[in-house]
């Protein structure tokens, strides 16, 4: 009977000792063919993140709002020449490398700060040009 046992534990075993291997993740992920450079790719990001706060500021619906995202990601992807596969393989990429996507968001977030100081300096600068300088009365 325990000789009956030990066999069919052994048979059942094996395929599972064979197949583990299988499950573990290979340590380096190959790179993909058409891999964004990651200069484009903190750019990318930075426009995605701004047109998803775009998106979230409009007040639309969220069916409407999420229409116009995928929308405008697909214009985006297809003004900067990058196929949605391709973000996708990309990402998930520099995802597997944490390290890599954490400098990633360093550089997307010292861009969008960059952005936003732009815009503030403008805005600041387009309000001087807006109210003009009180004038002395002539006596």
């Amino acid at each position: 009977m325990k000789s009956f046992l030990r066999h069919c534990l052994g048979l059942m075993l094996t395929p599972l000792l064979l197949a583990l291997p299988a499950c573990q993740r290979p340590e380096e992920a190959p790179q993909p063919a058409d891999l964004i450079p990651r200069e484009k790719m903190i750019r990318l990001l930075a426009d995605l993140h701004v047109l998803e706060a775009r998106v979230e500021s409009s007040q639309l619906q969220p069916d409407s709002a999420r229409a116009l995202f995928l929308a405008e990601h697909k214009n985006l992807l297809w003004r900067t020449q990058v196929t949605d596969s391709a973000f996708q393989r990309s990402y998930r990429y520099y995802g597997i490398h944490g390290k890599d996507l954490d400098e990633i968001y360093k550089a997307v977030i010292d861009t969008l700060g960059l952005r936003e100081q732009k815009l503030d300096s403008a805005a600041a600068k387009k309000a001087r040009v807006a109210t003009p300088a009180p004038t002395p009365l002539a006596r």
